[in-house]
């Protein structure tokens, strides 16, 4: 099922079991801020990236290798070289994502928008890791006119197979369809993102097929509803100003820990820490990343899972 039914998306969904796949991922890769810039491209449509003067190259380096050592503390990670002919590669799960389709393990090229993301999609070396390293077919989606940029668009509950995708100028409904065929999912829910966002996973968690965070102000329809189904009292809604932080921009690596900035940690409400932590039963983990965010996103987004 993919479609824009909440109705219909909630009935179906809430019929399936957490036994699709595993609930969080084996690994995790990262590509290293090198050349750290403003790309004016991607500032075209997203309003969370800092001026010019606010990037700090050497300063984005030193908190990667940072987040690099804190995450290691759950998966491993695998951190390629960045290019400064990329300046968005820190972000590249918006490029590539793994699934685990029918059995076997895939690889997926993501479609960007702007060109100097498209550059990202074409590197033998990320391509070759995951085909003639890990032994991944591929499914490149990276050459078709429609733009679907992977789990940055797609929020994926891996445990049930469900996707919870926010149309913008960065993912169509065509898409949409594109990603919802290449990760094999049961049921995908479309909806719109509010006016001037653009990706979904910095609105929108899913935490180890659990518990969810939302930011229901950024989303057109009731998509709260559909996550009180699913994860009950354990969907935990986002004020605008933690959402200015970056808090929905958070990952769960383990069904232990949420990792989000310390930028976002901070900016969290007793009450929210208290759903989290007190009611999820998550460790909520941080690190700096007020550099790195300058580039428009945060955590989340530096983090490719390999499944």
């Amino acid at each position: 099922m993919i479609t824009r039914d909440i109705a219909a998306f909630t009935t179906h969904a809430s019929m399936l079991a957490p036994d699709f796949g595993a609930a969080t991922a084996r690994a995790a890769f990262l590509v290293s801020p090198e050349g750290f810039v403003r790309a004016e491209q991607s500032a075209q449509d997203n309003r969370y990236m800092a001026g010019a003067g606010a990037f700090d190259a050497e300063a984005a380096l030193r908190e990667h290798r940072a987040l690099h050592r804190a995450l290691s503390q759950d998966v491993p990670v695998v951190c390629f070289p960045g290019d400064p002919a990329t300046p968005d590669a820190v972000f590249p799960n918006n490029v590539f994502a793994t699934a685990r389709v029918g059995g076997e393990p895939r690889s997926i090229i993501g479609r960007m928008r702007h060109p100097v993301r498209q550059r990202e999609a074409a590197r033998p070396d990320i391509r070759g890791y995951f085909r003639d390293v890990l032994g991944y077919a591929e499914t490149d989606l990276s050459g078709q006119p429609h733009p679907c940029e992977l789990t940055g668009a797609l929020v994926i509950d891996r445990a049930r197979g469900i996707g919870f995708c926010g149309l913008s100028e960065r993912c169509d409904e065509a898409g949409a369809a594109l990603m919802h065929a290449a990760f094999g999912l049961r049921a995908t829910l479309m909806f719109d993102l509010a006016p001037g966002e653009y990706h979904t996973n910095v609105l929108l968690a899913v935490l180890a097929g659990r518990a969810a965070l939302v930011c229901p102000h950024a989303l057109q329809g009731d998509i709260s509803s559909v996550l009180r189904a699913l994860y009950g009292r354990h969907v935990v809604v986002l004020s605008p100003t933690e959402q200015a932080a970056f808090a929905g921009n958070a990952i769960a690596l383990t069904d232990r820990s949420v990792w989000m900035s310390r930028r976002a940690r901070e900016a969290l409400h007793a009450a929210t820490l208290a759903q989290l932590e007190e009611g999820a039963a998550f460790a909520v983990r941080s690190v700096p990343l007020e550099a790195v965010e300058a580039g428009g996103g945060s955590l989340r987004c530096c983090v490719a899972e390999i499944f």
